[in-house]
This record gives structure tokens, C-alpha cells and sequence, in this order.
């Protein structure tokens, strides 16, 4: 055999190893998100090229190339909107720019309740309130004694009411009194809370934490630890917590680590899952049903009307039993994080609602009758934190208040209420209820005229636009004047409590259906045949690489 063979065969033999590999590699590819959120390098690179910039008067009014009367009718309007919000929540205001200089949060949910190009006028003209003192029914009141209807849900804490909660805290703390802060110890409740998560969960084992996140956090150490794989699969869009790398789009600074991010509700995804050895766990957050591999709605997203949302039960169902049988062949772990949606859906979280069991399942919010935490429930298999035969591999994991006593007490209480006659009541006849609420708001929205809509998974919801416009974000503040609050996201998410009555609804569905009639009265969703999404966004494009 002459060099040249030798040279040709190696050259062969390398290329058929590698084809393996390269097959693989594009398999990965194809099952990831084609978005930024699935392509956490190219995410971080977007985002140290986006320059930042502020319009003027004349631009914030006329982005979208409206007349000079058109303008002139929003300038009115919003010069009439500031005024009303400025005098009636004057206090509220007032405390809330004295403490921002201090409070990191507000600084942030400040700057970002709308696209960064208006936001600097927009803070110097028109000013919102972020302290209430009181709730009471659906309500919150201001420090100024105005009364709102409360849409917020407490960021998903707040399912069965706010007064719910409030006695869950007074009477789980009479409870522990007798304990008090003493930390390390059990106080018994602990035993009692254990057996009843055991039994909602269907699973062997619980760790209490102090939040969310790191309950989340410990659920996928663990599914690390035990498989001895070094990744994660999130879905595009899906909210975990704030840590490491799982939120790989823009305005993460970490750097790409052990996640990948797949697409929901796809055959590539499954077929990755099905053929890889590096797989530990894979995170389900069942809020996604709403809007799948969309990232979480907020009003500062609002550069046209793009946003969409529709949950389909039947079909993430179906997506769900199909992801548990690879998750199951392959010996991955299934982790479902119900920190938002836990008891939200069903007594029994998502699993209940969905039919799917999860190898693990994180909670939070809710289950802390309205105190902090965060609980991971898993097979024992999963949850053992060293391994006999090798005492110094440890998977550790202890926090000072982790089953503080009046968090335990206030969850004996939420849990023992959960199952009581009037939160039955609730939960009769659930979807049905907030389903027909939701083609109740889309019919009135329709009959008045405006170029809105919302979608919604049970009580959560998320309101859409079926017009192109540069100018959706302005909705929020028109709801304020009405008397609905929301949080910092604005129209992204509604999260109602199961305690609205049925007047309470027809109150907020007026209020929404007149602010959005002042808001066009004002001009705000003025287009011509020209406005598209598509020119918007390619309108947004040219300034930012003119500011560039």
C-alpha cells in the first residue's frame, strides 16, 4: 500500500467517526429554539449590540408615523392621564420616588414597564405608586385610600384571596407560638405537612427551602448528583428562577453552562432526548401551556403586536405523556417546577390536571399560606443527599430557615383549607367558570370596537392585539385610571384569585372594556394601511443600528 492510500484510508476512517458525532451535533440543533432564548451565545452577543437610546417629545408621541392630529390627541390624553394618576395616588407617588433610590427593584420594574425607547419620558411625565396598605376581598387599597381591583395574584401567590392568606399567617403563627423563631428542631406540623405533600405529590420524600428558585435549584442537583450527566433541558420561554444558566436569552450574564434550550411540543426534541447520554433532567413548567417556547409576557416586549397566546389542554397533555415516556426509556428525570401554577390548576397541581407524574416536582407561592417557600418532592431514589458506599460524595443542601415554624404553621393551615368544603367550591367546575369569563371579555372587547383580546390558562391570563401598533404598552395605565391593578409586566399576565365573584368579574370586565375605549379615544391605536408588524420591526431595526 503506497502513502497516498495510507493518507486516503485515514482520511476515510476520520470521517466516518466524525459522522456520528456531526449527526448528533445537528440533531441538537434542529431540536433547538430558533429564537435567541435557544442560543444562549448568540442571546449575549445580541444584547452588548443593542444601543440604548430615548425619544423625544415629538418621537414618543409619532413613532408610528401618525399625523400631527393624532399626536396632538395623545399628548392630550396623556397629559390628562398623568394629571389624574398624579392627584389621586399623590402619596403613593410621592413615597415611591423617595424610597427608589434605595430599592434596587424599583429602579428596575421602573425603567422596564415599558420598551426602553419611551421609558425616559414616559418616568419624567407620568408617575405610578408601588405601596398599598390594605387588602380586603379582590381589593387593594393605596396609602392614598384608593381602592383597585387586584389583578397582580401576588406573582401566583395569591389563588384562594388575599384574606385567605392573611388568616393561613394569623392562625398558623398561634400555632408555633409556643416555639417561636427556634430553627434546626421540627416543630410537629412539619410531620403533619410532610404526609400530606407525600400524598398530593404521589411522591416519597420532601426538602423544604425558602423560596422557589431554590427549590428548583436542589430538584435538578439532585437529578445531577444521582444520574451523573451534566445537563438540563428548559423549554424556550419557560421561567425558572433567576439562577446559573437557565434563562439563556438576553440579559443573562452568565455565560453559557450545562442547559440546553429545546423546543416544546416538538418531534426534534424528543428525538434528542431519546438518543443522548448527557441528559440529567429535563424542567416542565406547566405555565407554558399558554403560550409554548414564548418567554413570559411583559408590556416591555410590546415593540408591535406580535404577541399571541392559546392554551390547548388536549395538546399539551399529549405533549406531556410523550415526553414522560423518553424521560422514562432514556433515565432521565422529569422535573415538573409548579411553583407558579401549583394548586392553581387542581388540589393536585398539574399532575392532576395534566394525568402526567413527574419524577420530581417543585412547589412554592401559594403553598406557604402567603409566607415564603419553596418544597421539592421527589422519588427517594432521587431525593437521598450522600451515597453509603461512598461517605464524602455528598450532595448537601441546608438553608437557616428552611421549615421556619411560622411558615410551616401558616402551610398546615393553606393545606388543611385546601381540602375544606368552601376551596372545593372553588375548584368546581374550574375551567369551565374561567373559560366562559374569558369569551365573556373577548365578546365585549369585540362588540366596543378595540383592538384587543386575551387568552387564558384557567385564571391566569394574557391579553393580546390584533392590530399592528407601537403603543399597546399604554393599556396598563388606562387600566390603572380604572381602578385595575397589575403588576410591574402590565398586560402580560392578570392573575385573578378563584374568589371573584361573579359581580366582581362583570366590575373588572367594565373596567377593562372603558379603559380600552379611552385609550383609543386618545389616538393610541391610530394606524393607516402602511402600519405593519413587519414595518414596525424593521422600522425598529434601522434606529437601532443609526444609534449604533
Amino acid at each position: 500500500m503506497n502513502e497516498t492510500m495510507v493518507f486516503t484510508a485515514l482520511a476515510v476512517a476520520g470521517l466516518v467517526a466524525a459522522l456520528p458525532l456531526a449527526k448528533r451535533r445537528l440533531e441538537l440543533s434542529l431540536a433547538k429554539h430558533p429564537s435567541l432564548t435557544g442560543h444562549s451565545r448568540m442571546a449575549k452577543r445580541v444584547a452588548r449590540l443593542v444601543p440604548g437610546y430615548a425619544y423625544d417629545e415629538q418621537r414618543f408621541f409619532g413613532s408610528d408615523g401618525a399625523p400631527a392630529e393624532v399626536m396632538q390627541r395623545r399628548q392630550t390624553g396623556f397629559q390628562r392621564l398623568a394629571a389624574q394618576l398624579g392627584s389621586r395616588h399623590a402619596r403613593s407617588i410621592a413615597l415611591t420616588a423617595e424610597a427608589r433610590g434605595g430599592i434596587s427593584d424599583l429602579q428596575f420594574t421602573g425603567a422596564y414597564r415599558v420598551p426602553f425607547q419611551y421609558s425616559t419620558y414616559l418616568r419624567q411625565h407620568l408617575a405610578v405608586g408601588s405601596f398599598v396598605q390594605r387588602s380586603d376581598g379582590v381589593t387593594l387599597t393605596d396609602i392614598d385610600g384608593q381602592v383597585f381591583f387586584d389583578l397582580t395574584g401576588s406573582y401566583g401567590v395569591n389563588v384562594f384571596g388575599n384574606d385567605f392568606y392573611k388568616a393561613c399567617i394569623e392562625e398558623g403563627a398561634a400555632r408555633v407560638r409556643d416555639l417561636g423563631p427556634v430553627l434546626g428542631s421540627y416543630h410537629p406540623v412539619v410531620a403533619w405537612n410532610v404526609a400530606q405533600l407525600q400524598r398530593i405529590s404521589g411522591l416519597d420524600e420532601v426538602s423544604f427551602h425558602m423560596s422557589g428558585t431554590e427549590a428548583v435549584m436542589q430538584a435538578v442537583r439532585l437529578a445531577r448528583y444521582h444520574t451523573r450527566r451534566k445537563y438540563l433541558v428548559r423549554f424556550s420561554g419557560a421561567y425558572h428562577g433567576w439562577w446559573e444558566d437557565v434563562q439563556p436569552g438576553p440579559g443573562n450574564p452568565l455565560p453559557p453552562g450545562r442547559t440546553y434550550t429545546l423546543k416544546e411540543m416538538d418531534d426534534d426534541t424528543l428525538r434528542v432526548l431519546s438518543k443522548r447520554r448527557d441528559i440529567a433532567c429535563v424542567l416542565v413548567n406547566p405555565l407554558q401551556a399558554l403560550h409554548p417556547n414564548k418567554s413570559a409576557p411583559g408590556d416591555s416586549a410590546l415593540l408591535d403586536s406580535g404577541r399571541s397566546a392559546q392554551f390547548d389542554r388536549a395538546a399539551y397533555t399529549a405533549w406531556l405523556q410523550r415526553l414522560r415516556e423518553v424521560c422514562t426509556a432514556r433515565g432521565i428525570v422529569l422535573i415538573f417546577d409548579e411553583v407558579f401554577v401549583g394548586f392553581r390548576l387542581a388540589p393536585g397541581g398539574a399532575q392532576e390536571y395534566f394525568g402526567v407524574r413527574a419524577d420530581m416536582v417543585t412547589y412554592g407561592k401559594t403553598l406557604g399560606g402567603g409566607l415564603p417557600v419553596g418544597v421539592v418532592c421527589g422519588r427517594a431514589a432521587l431525593m437521598k443527599r450522600y451515597r453509603e458506599e461512598r461517605p464524602a460524595d455528598i450532595c448537601f443542601a441546608r438553608g437557616t430557615f428552611n421549615a421556619h415554624p411560622y411558615v410551616m404553621g401558616a402551610m398546615q393551615v393553606f393545606l388543611e383549607r385546601l381540602h375544606s368544603e368552601p376551596v372545593r367550591r372553588m375548584y368546581a367546575g374550574l375551567d369551565d367558570t374561567w373559560n366562559a369569563r374569558a369569551a365573556q371579555m373577548n365578546s365585549a372587547l369585540q362588540a366596543a370596537g378595540v383592538p384587543v383580546q386575551v387568552a387564558n390558562l384557567s385564571s391566569i391570563w394574557t391579553v393580546s392585539y390584533t392590530a399592528p401598533s407601537r403603543y399597546n404598552w399604554m393599556l396598563q395605565f388606562y387600566l390603572r385610571e380604572q381602578g385595575l391593578a397589575l403588576s410591574w409586566v402590565g398586560t402580560g399576565r392578570l392573575v385573578f384569585s378563584l374568589n371573584y365573584s361573579s359581580a366582581d368579574f362583570d366590575a373588572v370586565l367594565q373596567r377593562f372594556v372603558a379603559a380600552a375605549q379611552a385609550m383609543q379615544a386618545d389616538g393610541w391605536w391610530w394606524r393607516d394601511a402602511a402600519l405593519t408588524n413587519r414595518r414596525i420591526r424593521r422600522g425598529i431595526l434601522r434606529e437601532m443600528l443609526a444609534h449604533r
